[in-house]
């Protein structure tokens, strides 16, 4: 993971539609292999960079439930 945001300029953004409040969620961009991830309250700042596989591991877990708060 690499907090790198020079990366993803002109990515195509894109929000959940499950987030009750569209102002408090993450942003998502693929882009040359790499997934982003950037908080909606501040689309300049940095931006978290996962190789697919990585990102891809990450919500097999949510999926299977091992990201569940307590």
């Amino acid at each position: 993971m690499s907090t790198t945001s020079s990366r993803f300029m002109g990515a195509q953004w894109r929000k959940s539609s499950r987030s009750p409040n569209l102002a408090d969620c993450v942003e998502v961009a693929v882009i040359s292999g790499h997934v982003g991830v950037r908080d909606t309250k501040d689309r300049h700042g940095p931006v978290l960079s996962f190789t697919r596989v990585a990102w891809g591991a990450f919500l097999q877990g949510i999926k299977a439930g091992s990201h569940e708060r307590e």
